[in-house]
C-alpha cells in the first residue's frame, strides 16, 4: 500500500487551509497520511471543526491520519473533544506513539 505523506507548514491561522488541501489528496492517498503540526500553537473552534470533518473524510476512505508533533496544549484539546483516537502521534524523534494515553503527550495532559 502506498503511503502519502503531507508536511504542510501548518500554524493555528492556516490549519483549516491546509486540511482543506490535504482534503483533496484523500482520494490519491492509500494507507496514511502524515500531518505536521509542529508550528501550531494552539486551535481554535473552526480549526476544530476542520480537524473533525477530516478526520471523518479520511476514515471513511480507509486513510490513517498521523499528526507529528503536536504540542501538549493541543493534544489536550483534541482529547477533550474526543478527536485524539483518530489519530497516530509522532514525536519529533521520530518514534511512534499511540492516541490512546500511552503516549507522551497524554502522559504530560493528565498531569
Amino acid at each position: 500500500m502506498a503511503m502519502l505523506s503531507l508536511w504542510l507548514n501548518m500554524d493555528g491561522k492556516s490549519v483549516v487551509s491546509a486540511l482543506q488541501e490535504a482534503a483533496e489528496k484523500l482520494d490519491s492517498a492509500a494507507g496514511e497520511i502524515v500531518l505536521d503540526f509542529v508550528s501550531v500553537a494552539r486551535v481554535d473552534a473552526a480549526a476544530l471543526r476542520a480537524i473533525e470533518g477530516f478526520a471523518n473524510q479520511a476514515s471513511a476512505k480507509a486513510v490513517k491520519i498521523v499528526l507529528r508533533g503536536v504540542n501538549v496544549d493541543v493534544y489536550k484539546v483534541l482529547k477533550l473533544t474526543k478527536l485524539a483516537p483518530h489519530f497516530s502521534f509522532v514525536c519529533l524523534d521520530g518514534g511512534r506513539e499511540r492516541a490512546e494515553g500511552e503516549n507522551r503527550h497524554a502522559k504530560r495532559a493528565t498531569k
